[in-house]
């Protein structure tokens, strides 16, 4: 019978921050908040990473990719995060009008409210400026 080969946990800490940090990337994509709170998480284990992997004289790239990545997830969960807190009573009513409208044109009113919504909000936008690219 063999012995497993175990690994120093030194090795593996560079692929775990990767995949923290594309994990990171995912759930700043689905789920905002979470994704914050995982990008802060996979960025901490990352930089942890670095002077683990240099003390057992390993590349230290992985690691540093997945403090980039973990970087990025954390700007863009920030913005979004921003965002949400800052439009929640116009998402808010968007959501409610949603559930009432039973036809695609009482869809479209919904959208068409929650731009108007999100226009008195930014006072620097002329009415009818903001399109959204996607459709409802």
């Amino acid at each position: 019978m063999t012995t497993p080969v175990q690994l120093r946990p030194a090795e593996g800490a560079g692929r775990r921050a990767l995949w923290m940090a594309f994990a990171a990337i995912v759930l700043t994509l689905m789920l905002p908040v979470a994704g914050l709170f995982m990008a802060i998480f996979a960025l901490v284990v990352s930089i942890r990473a670095v002077p683990a992997l240099r003390s057992v004289a390993k590349p230290a790239t992985t690691a540093v990719v997945g403090i980039v990545i973990s970087s990025l997830a954390l700007l863009v969960a920030i913005g979004v995060t921003a965002m949400q807190f800052y439009f929640s009573d116009e998402l808010a009513a968007y959501a409610e009008c949603k559930i009432g409208a039973g036809t695609v044109t009482a869809q479209n009113e919904c959208v068409d409210q929650l731009e108007r919504a999100m226009e008195k909000r930014f006072s620097f936008l002329q009415p009818g400026e903001l399109q959204f690219p996607f459709p409802p």
